[in-house]
């Protein structure tokens, strides 16, 4: 996992600009409640798990001088909130390969930190016009 810190701004509306390094995002939500100017947060997220999940599968495929042509990755939200993570692996492979390159796919390091305990630690700091305290932790 990357060591740069995301950076989230204000935009109009819900719009949210985010920067992380020299690379610049935007976020939003659809008509009625924004601009639908970028993907939902959640949209983000699947995009994070389905880049992740291709690289690793490519990565492999590539340390052992497979014969991989093409990985497509398609992720959507199930019904019940759960993530349906669709593969399609194109190249001249082998069943075992194939079947490598599959528990590959779940085991990237997006998937990893999803679905393992995660905790979030939240620095809140507070700006009024007479101070600018941090809160205790």
């Amino acid at each position: 996992m990357t060591g740069r810190t995301v950076s989230v701004r204000e935009g109009r509306r819900l719009a949210r600009s985010l920067t992380v390094g020299p690379h610049l995002l935007t976020a939003d939500e659809p008509e009625p409640l924004s601009s639908d100017t970028g993907p939902t947060p959640g949209e983000l997220l699947l995009a994070a798990l389905g880049s992740c999940t291709s690289m690793a599968v490519r990565a492999y495929a590539g340390r052992h001088g497979w014969r991989l042509d093409h990985v497509v990755v398609d992720l959507r939200f199930g019904p019940r909130g759960e993530i349906v993570k669709n593969i399609r692996i194109t190249g001249d492979l082998e069943p075992d390969q194939i079947k490598r390159l599959l528990a590959v796919a779940g085991r990237c390091p997006v998937q990893r930190l999803i679905t393992g305990d995660v905790s979030v630690v939240t620095v809140p700091t507070v700006v009024t016009p007479r101070t600018r305290t941090p809160l205790p932790n």
